[in-house]
């Protein structure tokens, strides 16, 4: 059995077309191509981790304040992108890429450092952002493109293809170096490729050559990032060195319990135990200040999204925006699952941010964007009669 009967189980039947004459009058959501119930678990997603925020800062209003206008701008960017219909999209994929790559080059040549890492590019004055944040858009768009104009499931030529068009950007932010992010955006591409329909022996086969490949993938890491998997395996091996972050972390996590010491009250964090608190580590901090219940109640609103996003997804009626849709929200999914993952030690230490919770500008709008992405393949969906 192939992936593409799964996929063909998202397809909806058809919606019977209106009566001539007869025009349903269009609501306020529809006008703005907004989906409501998505739109309303975001924004509630958005203001608890501001509350997080605040004290993961260290209760310094002005990082929650400058937290509060990225998510004002992120917003700003869904809903205009939610106007912007599929076609229009399909067609500025490659352009789109090809601008992600030029970007990524400029990194390698020109771009600022910053902790240790070359990632950043900056228009002095203006802006500092990080193009490989753009790819996790950028990919796969370019790939649900290239894939819808052919016959699926893929065939082997048309793979080799799109692990052309994936390799390059990866290995670009791979070289910053920034394994974490690099392993997303390739994820966020083979999403599509699994969502066309690949077959499971392809599959198996793939699977089995990227464990080959594992030797040279270590061989290639840098010391850091080697330290970051031993580590993982063994935090006590080093507590006071690679091991801190992942020991405290876990600590914080643990000592929340059930119920949580209260907000504001976290020892590890507001002791500055905890380090990069307010950024890839702000699930200790949720964990040792509202407790198991606090974090579950975060699970829970961030599978409701997912859910909600899935079937926005499923409504898609046209194979671009369902490639597309239905990765923007499974990799949305792994964000989640790897940073919780990270911070709880069931994987290793990659520097993924929460989504939507952690500081940080680009990776936000990056978030946003691709939820009006998704907004607008819905509200865009065509109405075919029977």
């Amino acid at each position: 059995m192939a992936l593409s009967d799964l996929t063909r189980a998202w397809r909806p039947h058809p919606v019977k077309a209106p009566v001539s004459g007869m025009r349903r009058r269009r609501g306020l959501w529809e006008r703005l191509h907004l989906d409501p119930w998505l739109l309303g678990m975001l924004l509630l997603l958005l203001g608890a981790g501001l509350v997080v925020m605040y004290s993961a800062s260290g209760q310094r209003l002005e990082v929650v304040t400058a937290q509060g206008v990225r998510f004002g701008v992120a917003l700003a960017v869904m809903a205009v992108i939610a106007r912007i219909s599929p076609a229009t999209m399909m067609r500025w994929a490659l352009p789109a890429y090809l601008l992600g790559v030029i970007m990524l080059v400029a990194v390698e040549l020109v771009g600022d450092m910053g902790m240790g890492a070359q990632r950043w590019l900056v228009i002095p004055g203006v802006i500092r952002f990080q193009p490989s944040e753009l790819m996790k858009l950028a990919m796969p768009l370019m790939v649900a493109a290239y894939l819808s104009r052919r016959e699926l499931p893929p065939r082997l030529r048309d793979l080799a293809v799109c692990a052309l068009i994936i390799g390059v950007p990866v290995v670009l932010i791979a070289r910053q170096p920034d394994l974490g992010t690099s392993l997303l955006v390739a994820a966020s591409a083979v999403f599509v490729v699994l969502l066309a329909g690949i077959a499971w022996r392809i599959i198996a086969v793939l699977a089995a050559l990227a464990a080959a490949a594992l030797p040279l993938l270590w061989m290639n890491m840098h010391d850091y990032q080697r330290r970051r998997v031993l580590t993982f395996l063994d935090p006590d091996s080093d507590p006071l060195g690679a091991g801190w972050n992942i020991i405290q972390s876990t600590t914080a996590i643990g000592s929340g319990g059930v119920l949580g010491k209260g907000w504001l009250e976290g020892t590890q964090s507001q002791l500055e135990f905890l380090p990069e608190r307010h950024t890839d580590f702000i699930v200790a901090v949720l964990g040792e200040e509202f407790g198991l219940v606090g974090m579950i109640v975060f699970l829970v609103l961030y599978l409701l999204i997912v859910c909600r996003g899935l079937w926005l997804a499923a409504e898609a009626q046209e194979t671009f925006g369902r490639l597309l849709a239905g990765s923007l929200i499974l990799t949305f999914f792994l964000y989640v699952f790897v940073n919780v993952g990270m911070v709880s030690g069931i994987l290793p230490v990659v520097g993924v941010p929460l989504p939507l919770v952690s500081y940080g500008g680009t990776s936000s709008v990056t978030l946003m964007a691709g939820f009006g992405i998704l907004m607008a393949i819905h509200a865009h969906r065509r109405l075919l009669p029977r």
